[in-house]
């Protein structure tokens, strides 16, 4: 194995793996551009131990998915090992990372081509630019998880079927599940409307965060929209596009969006995509 320096971009809220205990998707982007996906990592190794954030390089070795056949999957051949290496910031007006992000990797402004890449197994990950941004919504969700896949989990915290020190199955215990699922309204250079669910853990713990605030979960629903549409209007609007495993092959349109990046305008438009 060689090792492979890639700048972390993107972290979506946990979900629950009764193999792997609470794990977060993070994608990374190579020094030239191209994508990869990091899965599994475990929340616990995020949250506790605080081994990397957005925007930190990482180096180290990764292995071929075994069991994903999405083309950038990738798992990390030794967790203790991923740590980061540098931090690319955000000086001269976020230069470095528009160059990455918008000049190296290509950048999309048409779903259909997304689709059929991602049909032919050819992409799963993709920075796409929204032409037009219609409104951003939520929509209630259960409010626990399922106690099936919880009574599995809690059944397996004793057994060591990943990683050889498996830190989550000592310290397991359930981050809350967002009430809410969050969405996007827009359209692309074509004029197609869709609505594409937002994923990042930023809008998970922004939620928290003004929840614990406000203590009102109406004003909390509130400040998430502020910032996702009136805050980010003023800006650069991107979407890091990622595909779901399950639906990946099969869902009429397989994304998500599971990151925002939103720099500042390099010139100020005359009309913006929220206009």
């Amino acid at each position: 194995m060689a090792k492979e320096r890639v700048l972390i971009t993107v972290k979506t809220y946990p979900t629950l793996s009764k193999k792997y205990g609470e794990t977060v998707c993070t994608a990374a982007v190579r020094p030239d551009g191209t994508w990869m996906r990091i899965y599994p990592v475990p929340f616990r190794r995020l949250e506790e131990e605080e081994h990397y954030k957005k925007f930190d390089w990482i180096e180290t070795d990764f292995i071929r998915g075994r069991s994903d056949p999405r083309p950038e999957t990738r798992h990390p051949a030794d967790l203790s090992k991923m740590v980061p290496v540098g931090h690319m910031g955000t000086e001269n007006n976020w230069r470095d990372r528009r160059e990455l992000l918008l000049k190296k990797a290509k950048v999309y402004d048409r779903l259909d081509p997304l689709i059929q890449e991602a049909k032919e197994m050819r992409t799963s990950l993709a920075v796409f630019k929204p032409t037009k941004i219609r409104d951003f919504i939520w929509e209630d969700e259960e409010r626990d998880w399922s106690p099936d896949k919880v009574t599995q989990m809690r059944a397996h915290t004793d057994q060591k079927q990943l990683f050889e020190e498996d830190a989550w199955r000592q310290t397991f215990k359930l981050i809350p599940k967002l009430p809410y699922s969050f969405s996007y309204l827009f359209e692309d250079a074509d004029g197609k409307r869709s609505t594409l669910q937002v994923l990042d853990w930023e809008c998970g713990q922004l939620f928290w965060n003004c929840l614990r605030r406000h203590g009102n979960e109406d004003i909390a629903l509130e400040k998430v929209k502020h910032k996702y549409l009136t805050e980010f209007g003023q800006r650069d609007l991107y979407f890091f596009l990622g595909t779901t495993q399950q639906f990946h092959s099969v869902a009429p349109n397989p994304w998500v969006i599971v990151g925002v990046f939103a720099p500042p305008f390099e010139h100020q438009p005359e009309l913006g995509i929220f206009d």
